[in-house]
């Protein structure tokens, strides 16, 4: 296997992981709405990074599609649960 082939692999997986990690957000968000509410911090925190690494990805000249796909549901579910967590 070649090291860019590894490479795009790799990234792919991080990927999927990442959307993996952020979309756990659904069960706080669910519980917020239960009246158990998280934290706020955490979400807002999330909702930030990841429009960073969103636009990184997205205005960067050789863009980076899996860096802001990955991201993506992080801005839109931190965004959620920090909302709901009020």
């Amino acid at each position: 296997m070649t090291d860019q082939r590894f490479i795009t692999i790799l990234s792919w997986v991080a990927t999927f992981t990442a959307v993996c990690m952020y979309v756990s957000y659904l069960e706080q968000i669910s519980l917020n709405l239960d009246g158990i509410k998280g934290g706020t911090l955490q979400p807002l925190a999330t909702a930030i990074n990841c429009s960073l690494w969103v636009a990184y990805g997205l205005l960067k000249k050789e863009r980076d599609y899996p860096v802001a796909l990955a991201n993506s549901p992080g801005v839109i579910l931190g965004l959620i649960s920090f909302a709901t967590a009020l």
